[in-house]
């Protein structure tokens, strides 16, 4: 039986319906995914799933019992609290009395005042009256389960664990249905890969929008597409849905050729005069009515961007030569002895964890930061266009007009003149969109606008900072499509594996801190080709869980580091301890991450609850031992300074 059902639903902000006689079923084990372009509402939609917005017409059924939640899109900058705080927010009124609950728990551990004791005791009460120490276990559970650290401020973590945190607020509901809009947007790969694998194994129902088409092609079994009003359902995944879809299309292409070719034929007849108007003709001349209006209430598929980049005469051959590249920050290995030589004509991906370095990478190659060590040699007659993650080229108080071009009106694209607002039309922006400030874009048409202002300048080195966040699936296919046909050189900053397989010759890795390595190919390309000694530091990567004390302290020394000469000779019990200490936690983080991808198996909570608890129990276990071990690590390295 359906959880949900949507019954001709209608919902218009505007002339034409956002929403027109949709119909959707969501069932128990559905991983769904809603597809289509930017604008046609498939956010809307999702809110009218939540019940968030109440259409114009139509109805939504929802069985009884059945509850909803959702990962927020963006993860809020001004949120503060322990990350136990945060998830129990999503038990309602109930949260801060579990939090008073937790903290004074904590404070307990040091402090056994007569004072404390009493208002310990009159918290339990509370949750007692309130029925709250079931609540308290499903928070305790859910952060077990995400491996997070649940005393550690929200605002310090990094964003892939903060996206985990918001993931984890809502699965404390435990709902029936969650729904995620763009749950991958600015996370980097190993945390996309992290989610990727705990959603194969949640029970509930997924809901999701996503322009991650890899993640796509892992999580969905269905596919409902939103175009022009209307919902089509396609039971299989996406792959396969990209085919059908372009049957349907020219299927649909060929029926409306067939319409349009009757409708000429019949105003051509009605234009003969007096013999259209005869009685026995007025059948006819009924049908070609209907006929108009339904052409006129035909809506055409939204048109696609044209996208082309003015290409400046060819650079040298060698466009950059790299030769021992050392770039460090205090306490923060960036790259260390990197070697390469980029060629005219190279697609080269740099690919890394968020924070590893790759942005530095790149201001390095446009000098701005000079090397510490080693040189980098930029090849003759480049013309460099820069794209930059943080649209930072953009004035918001501008029209959007004015963002591309600074002195002319006129934007000449490899040899062919075009006047501005004819090249901001190619990037799909209407002449009353193209007069709106800045500011007033959604972040999809902010990236279209800073494509074409960086592609109206005469390039033959692209350099793109993230390019794809927010674009649309048919926008990052014909920008995929550019850059394959680029006679340039282009570097590319991205955490989008499906472009970087599709557009990428070679590929610049951060396999390890300050350790950075050139292969061949896009990222699959990569997986396969890399050494045996990265797998397991790149499985480590994945889960944030095991770097809680990293999160606590931003300063926590990873676990493979050569032992400093110590300023103070430590005793001979406590130096052994120290020398040990790197492979312990090692060993540590190997364990965590195998346990965690246990309890991630689909099959794992099919087990009998002894075992899964169990498991969990270890799982807490390891990563006490792990926090414990880095304490102690902290406490030796203070004796030796």
């Amino acid at each position: 039986m359906a959880l949900l059902f949507l019954r001709d639903i209608q919902l218009s902000f505007g002339a034409a319906p956002l929403l027109n006689k949709l119909n959707l079923q969501i069932e128990p084990n559905d991983r769904l995914c809603i597809v289509g372009r930017n604008g046609e509402g498939k956010s809307t939609l999702l809110k009218v799933i939540e019940g968030l917005i109440l259409p114009d017409e139509g109805s939504r059924v929802i069985q009884d019992g059945v509850q909803i939640a959702k990962l927020q899109q963006e993860v809020p900058h001004d949120t503060h609290g322990s990350v136990f705080h945060i998830i129990a927010q999503g038990l309602g009124d109930i949260a801060p009395l579990l939090d008073k609950f937790h903290k004074i728990n904590l404070k307990m551990q040091h402090d056994y005042s007569e004072e404390v004791l009493e208002h310990f005791t009159e918290v339990q009460q509370e949750i007692d009256a309130k029925n709250g120490w079931e609540l308290n276990q499903r928070v305790d559970k859910v952060i077990s389960k995400l491996g997070l650290p649940a005393d550690v401020e929200f605002s310090t973590l990094s964003g892939g664990m903060k996206r985990r945190v918001l993931l984890a607020k809502a699965l404390v509901q435990e709902p029936d249905i969650l729904l995620l809009d763009e749950p991958t947007n600015h996370l980097d790969i190993p945390s996309i890969q992290w989610m990727e694998n705990f959603l194969k194994g949640m029970r509930c129902a997924l809901v999701f929008i996503t322009h991650d088409r890899s993640f796509l092609q892992a999580i969905a079994n269905r596919i409902v597409d939103l175009d022009r009003g209307r919902l089509s359902n396609w039971e299989c995944d996406y792959h396969t849905y990209l085919q059908r879809k372009a049957d349907w299309l020219e299927a649909e292409a060929k029926q409306n050729a067939e319409f349009d070719k009757k409708l000429a034929q019949e105003e051509a007849w009605i234009r003969q005069g007096i013999k259209a108007r005869r009685t026995r003709n007025e059948g006819r001349v009924r049908a070609l009515k209907q006929l108009r209006d339904e052409h006129q209430a035909r809506r055409s598929q939204q048109g696609t961007a044209n996208l082309s980049a003015n290409t400046a005469s060819n650079s040298g051959k060698q466009v950059i030569e790299i030769s021992n590249l050392t770039f460090n920050f205090p306490n923060k290995p960036i790259v260390n002895g990197l070697n390469c030589v980029i060629m005219r004509g190279d697609k080269v991906g740099i690919i890394g964890g968020n924070g590893c370095g790759k942005s530095t990478l790149l201001n390095l190659l446009l000098d701005k930061l000079a090397p510490q060590e080693g040189t980098i040699k930029l090849g003759t007659n480049l013309k460099i266009a820069y794209f930059d993650q943080h649209r930072a080229q953009l004035d918001d108080n501008l029209p959007v007009v004015e963002s591309v071009l600074e002195e002319s009106d006129h934007v000449e694209i490899n040899g062919q003149r075009k006047h501005v607002m004819g090249y901001l039309g190619d990037f799909l922006f209407s002449p009353d969109r193209a007069r709106q400030p800045v500011k007033a874009l959604s972040g999809g048409e902010r990236n279209r606008l800073l494509l074409a202002r960086v592609f109206a300048k005469p390039s033959n080195l692209l350099i793109l900072d993230e390019p794809t966040n927010d674009l649309d699936v048919e926008t990052l296919e014909l920008l995929e499509e550019l850059l394959m046909n680029y006679q340039g050189t282009v570097l590319i900053v991205s955490h989008d594996r499906a472009f970087l397989n599709n557009v990428c010759t070679s590929s610049l890795v951060f396999d390890a801190p300050g350790d950075v390595n050139e292969y061949i190919g896009g990222y699959d390309d990569w997986l396969r080709q890399r050494p045996a000694h990265y797998q397991q530091a790149n499985k480590a990567s994945k889960n944030e869980a095991s770097d809680k004390a990293q999160n606590k302290t931003n300063s926590t020394p990873p676990p493979k580091v050569e032992t400093p000469a110590p300023k103070k000779k430590l005793s001979y019990k406590d130096q052994r301890e120290y020398d040990a200490l790197p492979q312990q936690l090692e060993q540590l983080e190997a364990q965590i991450e195998q346990l965690n991808a246990a309890i991630a198996d689909p099959g794992f909570y099919a087990q009998e609850s002894d075992k899964v608890q169990a498991k969990l129990a270890e799982l807490q276990a390891k990563e006490h031992e792990l926090e414990n071990a880095f304490e102690r690590w902290e406490e030796l390295e203070a004796l030796l300074n």
